[in-house]
This record gives structure tokens, sequence and C-alpha cells, in this order.
């Protein structure tokens, strides 16, 4: 059994939101995504942040310092992120034409 709860790790992670905002963690699939994460940096090399680390397995670890909160989960928004790349690229492919329109038109 995982000590402490996947519960006891929502209420860990989502103490600090303001009443109103939304949880930075609804899902216990969000808290075993974000603990596998930071357990595989941990196995390629990171240190923990954790006293009493040595000797446990990576995913042990990473609950203890998501528990302890010495580390936090941040919250990609990929959808918003794909939106801004995407209209960035658009307005420079609008800037790029309109450079290419004009300069045809400045020779002749």
């Amino acid at each position: 059994m995982l000590h402490p709860s996947y519960s006891d790790l929502i209420d860990v992670v989502n103490s600090g939101v303001e009443p109103g905002e939304a949880p930075i963690v609804q899902s216990r699939y969000s808290i075993v995504i974000a603990t596998a994460k930071r357990a595989r940096e941990l196995i390629a090399g990171d240190e923990p942040f954790v006293a009493g680390a040595a000797g446990k397995k990576p995913l042990s670890t990473a609950v203890q310092e998501l528990y302890e909160q010495k580390v936090k989960i941040v919250i990609n928004n990929f959808a918003e992120a794909a939106d801004e790349a995407a209209k960035t690229e658009e307005e420079s492919s609008v800037s790029e034409a309109g450079t290419e329109e004009q300069g045809p038109a400045e020779e002749g």
C-alpha cells in the first residue's frame, strides 16, 4: 500500500490554491503522471530533494518529495501553447508574404 494515500497527496498539492481557483490536481491520474515523471528524473540522475533517499526506490522518493512539497506540479496547457505557436507562425508567414510582394513592386 502506498503511503501517503492518493487523497493525501492531492490535498497536499492543492493546499496552496486560493478559494475559488481551480485546483492544481483533480484526479489520481495527475498525481500518478507527476510522480512517475519525477521518478524518471531521479533514475536519469537528478539529485533527490529529501533526506534518506539513498536505498529507496525512485518512485518512493518521488512520492515523498511531492508529499513534503519539495517539488511542485506545474500545469502546462498544451492547447494554449500550440495555439500561441500557431498564431506566431501565422503572423510570421503573413509578414514574410507581405515582404515578398513588396519587393517586386519596388523594382518595377
